[in-house]
């Protein structure tokens, strides 16, 4: 870690947009997960569909794919990326009590995937949030966070498991 060095600044410490145009494309993926811990009540609301919004699940798993396709729009010096597949996966966590949501990025490219995912699930989960604030105010939004990554440079990389 003594030689990393932050590539979004150049030589004086400005912010830029990285030059990937000398990186060979390769195929990358990234996978990111949060979570929304809520009531137990709001979790069988949303779960039997009857969340007054209509169908949260759907909603947050559109709502995460068109917001990794939108990342260089929010995210300040991401690249507009051709994404070859967006997938949002919403799973029943009962233990939280909530949902758990995970995201996967994929493209072949000279750039990697890590904000698309990250932004799918954040936005996934905000989606999840505002569809059911009416009942459950205090839902909490936990541990947004990259899973694993491929390709590229850097390689393959995988959190430690929590």
């Amino acid at each position: 870690m003594s030689d990393a060095k932050l590539t979004h600044l150049d030589e004086t410490g400005a912010a830029n947009m990285v030059d990937v145009s000398e990186k060979a494309p390769t195929t990358r993926i990234a996978i990111a997960s949060g979570s929304v811990e809520m009531l137990p009540e709001t979790l069988q609301l949303i779960t039997s569909g009857n969340a007054k919004k209509g169908d949260v699940l759907a909603t947050a798993r559109i709502a995460g794919i068109m917001a990794a396709k939108r990342t260089h729009e929010l995210i300040p010096l991401c690249h507009p990326l051709a994404l070859s597949k967006v997938s949002v996966d919403i799973t029943v966590n009962e233990t939280l009590p909530g949902l758990t949501v995970t995201a996967m990025a994929k493209l072949t490219g000279q750039t990697g995937v890590e904000m698309e995912a990250l932004t799918a699930v954040s936005v996934a989960c905000l989606t999840i949030y505002d569809m059911a604030k009416a009942v459950d105010k205090g839902m909490t939004i936990r541990n947004v966070r990259l899973m694993e990554k491929s390709g590229g440079k850097s390689g393959n990389w995988k959190s430690d498991p929590e």
